[in-house]
């Protein structure tokens, strides 16, 4: 009986644990993740917009470790977003002068 009682304490406790360490895991790594869906972002707005290519075929271009870093665009204002969703977004804008440029971080 006293063995029950402490059982969900204890699970409760494990779990606990489990999130403070994912939830510092991804804190750590917060920073390359940022400077990785920012270069992301600006290699896939080469590839798409000055290279003329599908952005699924973009992805060819990145280096080993990018995986996790999801690209989507928007036609309309050429603009390519890549992103580890919750944790770090970075987009970039193609101008026919300028080529991407990164748009202003929101804080």
């Amino acid at each position: 009986m006293n063995a029950r009682r402490l059982i969900l304490p204890t699970v409760l406790i494990l779990l606990a644990a489990a999130a403070l360490g994912a939830w510092l895991y991804v804190r750590a790594l917060q920073p390359q993740l940022e400077l990785g869906v920012g270069y992301g972002a600006r290699v896939a707005c080469s590839c798409r917009y000055i290279g003329n290519r599908d952005l699924k075929d973009c992805r060819k271009d990145f280096e080993p470790g990018m995986e996790p870093i999801q690209l989507s665009e928007n036609a309309a204002t050429k603009t390519v977003t890549a992103s580890v969703p919750l944790i770090a977004s970075r987009s970039v804008r193609f101008d026919p002068l300028l080529g991407c440029q990164p748009a202003p971080l929101k804080r």
